[in-house]
């Protein structure tokens, strides 16, 4: 498994790249300084010819987050866009994966991990407290090597949400596999030319 602590690059054949729900309706205030990380992770990795995918939530009526939490967002077409800074990137796109749950891991993303052969994922996005952690845990669980890029990922609900999830991030899958998008940008780079 190539792996960024081991090789000291990430191999663009068996790693994609995940941005999880950065979507009109979670960007705000406080998660939109994510936005220009991230561009940049998606320009770095269309460089190295490295596969991308998108996530995008949508909390249909009777969800458990409506009947648990009362919590009715991104019902709407226009919450469930995708960022307009994102659009450029979505054409050549291995995959756009529609969900109902936290967790990108769907039946169908599982099936394209699998049928691509990809074992390790590098993720960013919004929230880092809830998609983007519960991500890089069902990863984990599953064998696959996730890395969450720190400054490419925030919170709608703040600052201390984002670094909460960090913290936890950090104890249930691995301080190292918290990472910069500088450091991710330069090993994709090596990768490519490897």
């Amino acid at each position: 498994m190539a792996t960024m602590g081991k090789a000291g690059w990430v191999d663009p054949r068996s790693t994609a790249l995940l941005v999880i729900d950065v979507q009109a309706g979670f960007v705000n205030e406080r998660s939109s300084g994510a936005l220009p990380a991230i561009v940049r992770l998606l320009e770095g990795w269309q460089q190295a010819g490295a596969p991308v995918v998108f996530s995008r939530f949508h909390n249909a009526p009777g969800s458990p987050y409506e009947t648990i939490t009362g919590w009715t967002r991104l019902r709407t077409a226009e919450e469930q866009e995708l960022a307009g800074e994102l659009t450029e990137f979505v054409a050549g796109a291995a995959a756009v994966i529609d969900k109902g749950q936290s967790s990108i891991f769907t039946p169908a993303f599982a099936a394209l991990v699998r049928d691509a052969g990809w074992t390790d994922l590098v993720l960013c996005g919004i929230d880092t407290d809830a998609c983007v952690y519960d991500s890089a845990v069902a990863a984990y669980h599953t064998g696959h090597r996730p890395w969450i890029v720190t400054d490419a990922c925030a919170s709608s609900g703040g600052v201390q949400y984002h670094d909460a999830a960090l913290l936890m991030a950090g104890r249930n899958i691995g301080r190292g596999q918290l990472v910069s998008s500088r450091d991710v940008l330069a090993r994709i780079a090596k990768g490519a030319h490897a």
